[in-house]
């Protein structure tokens, strides 16, 4: 059985897509066991004191100067979650689901949230044994964290909600009997430890920065592809180009665009067909580069919030100390979520302006909408719409979240993120985008085989032939979203980009 051992210092974003999509079980560290306990003395010592700690002995937000008895802590922490339980819309699908479970577990065994081993070990025990709470998708605003889906997170945990459990939608107290797992009474800071922090908001993106970083390699495949079936100009990619402006993106991209193409008979230089190419084709470096930084630059923040402690208060063991800050506000992921949304929407909308040039005959050279019988077939031409539309809806998208702030809590929550909207959007603006470069592969293999495909390059071969394996060149008119959904596919589950690295080692 393949484990990720976690101790709120070293989860990976390779580890959350093992967990989260291959179902690889969660353990704790023996060190990380023993700081859950540590911090859970201080709690512990508080309430029998009733020392006035926020979220320990007082009510939350703007109820944080009404104390709380320590006979009312374990009802506190009840309210807590069926008061906040408040989400809406479709639930999350159940990766992201095991996502935020794995990194709300990883936060707590940093030591500093004070919940008792017993609660968080069932937490993780729900990840072992497939029990995925429904959560719903809205309601967050990013900041105090992701307050109402993390709470119904912890409603299954309470035999409350729903959950899946084997591909069946139960209640949440008959998916933890059929699993196995005792539910829980939660006491004193725990409720308020289980759901204040980021971690829906960073599940959602760290899943799409991972595939993010795949689908970046993939423009540069879809690119080159569009590129030989257009005879482009290589010489915009030689390496003096992109050293006298060193951006690593671009060069990056330059250098996957020579990998792929090398051996190409279908490439041309400058002054064989034309002085140069248009700007879709020249600065596909400095495009895909631009999106290539912007995106390298959200999975460093990311790799940063999985290993952090976001909920409020913080207890610090060693000096029995708990202060009250601003951890959970989600402003540092809000903004890299929207930063990867534009760098992501701006992949789709070259790819769609390449896709028209493939198209379009008076740029092309080539039959129109690439299709031998133009008239009785409409061959590409809607498929180009489907791309304008994606583009489109993209821009919409991408709009920032982070911009925008509502208080909440009578003025207390005063200013918040939207960041777990900034997720959401990126992860459906990367939906969008590889719907678009789907067709742009689709239309490129359709424009080689108005040429000759054995004289593809290196990369763009492999790229040539995986798709044609699934889609057959286009003699007559068909149902076109078929096609377009298998290309999705490829892209989707990294097919070509796997390959193409297998083959000829890692693309940049």
């Amino acid at each position: 059985m393949s484990i990720v051992y976690i101790n709120g210092e070293n989860l990976t974003i390779k580890d959350i897509v093992n967990v989260a999509r291959k179902n690889y079980e969660v353990k704790l560290t023996d060190e990380a066991v023993e700081k859950v306990k540590k911090a859970r003395r201080i709690v512990d010592e508080f309430v029998e004191n009733e020392k006035v700690v926020y979220g320990i002995t007082t009510g939350f937000g703007k109820f944080s100067d009404i104390a709380i008895s320590k006979e009312e802590t374990k009802q506190l922490q009840r309210n807590l979650i069926i008061s906040h339980s408040c989400g809406v819309g479709k639930p999350f699908d159940e990766d992201i689901v095991r996502a935020i479970m794995l990194l709300r577990a990883n936060a707590l065994v940093k030591g500093y949230s004070g919940i008792r081993l017993s609660t968080l070990s069932t937490l993780v025990e729900m990840i072992n044994k497939g029990v995925h709470p429904i959560i719903p998708q809205k309601g967050s605003l990013g900041s105090s964290g992701d307050l109402a889906p993390l709470a119904h997170m912890v409603l299954v945990m309470l035999g409350e909600g729903e959950a899946i459990y084997k591909g069946e939608r139960l209640p949440g107290k008959i998916a933890m009997e059929r699993a196995g797992i005792d539910t829980i009474e939660l006491t004193s800071k725990e409720g308020l430890a289980l759901i204040n922090g980021t971690q829906v908001m960073t599940a959602v993106g760290a899943l799409t920065v991972y595939d993010a970083i795949k689908v970046m390699k993939m423009a540069d495949i879809s690119a080159a592809m569009t590129l030989e079936a257009l005879n482009g100009i290589t010489d915009a990619f030689d390496e003096r180009i992109n050293m006298v402006r060193p951006h690593k993106g671009q060069r990056d991209s330059a250098k996957n665009l020579l990998k792929l193409t090398k051996g190409s008979k279908l490439t041309t230089r400058q002054g064989e067909i034309r002085v140069q190419d248009p700007y879709t084709l020249r600065c596909i470096p400095q495009i895909h580069g631009g999106s290539r930084d912007a995106i390298n630059y959200v999975e460093e923040k990311v790799k940063i919030e999985i290993n952090s402690a976001t909920d409020n208060p913080l207890i610090f063991a060693n000096e029995k100390d708990v202060l009250s800050g601003g951890n959970f506000h989600g402003q540092p992921m809000a903004l890299a979520f929207d930063f990867l949304g534009i760098a992501l929407s701006e992949l789709a909308n070259v790819s769609e302006r390449r896709i028209e040039r493939l198209v379009n005959p008076q740029l092309s050279g080539l039959p129109a909408f690439l299709t031998e019988k133009g008239g009785l077939n409409s061959g590409f031409m809607i498929a180009q719409y489907a791309a304008a539309a994606l583009v489109s809806e993209n821009k919409v998208l991408s709009h920032p979240a982070s911009v925008d702030s509502i208080p909440s809590s009578a003025n207390q929550e005063d200013h918040v993120s939207m960041g777990t909207i900034a997720a959401r959007k990126a992860k459906e603006i990367l939906d969008n985008v590889i719907n678009v470069l789907a067709i742009e592969i689709l239309a490129a293999a359709q424009a080689i085989d108005f040429k000759n495909s054995d004289d593809l390059g290196e990369g763009t071969k492999i790229a040539y032939d995986i798709i044609r394996n699934e889609v057959p060149t286009l003699h007559e008119d068909r149902i076109m979203n078929i096609d377009i959904n298998k290309c999705a596919f490829l892209i989707k589950n990294h097919k070509i980009v796997d390959e193409i690295e297998n083959r000829l080692g890692e693309l940049n």
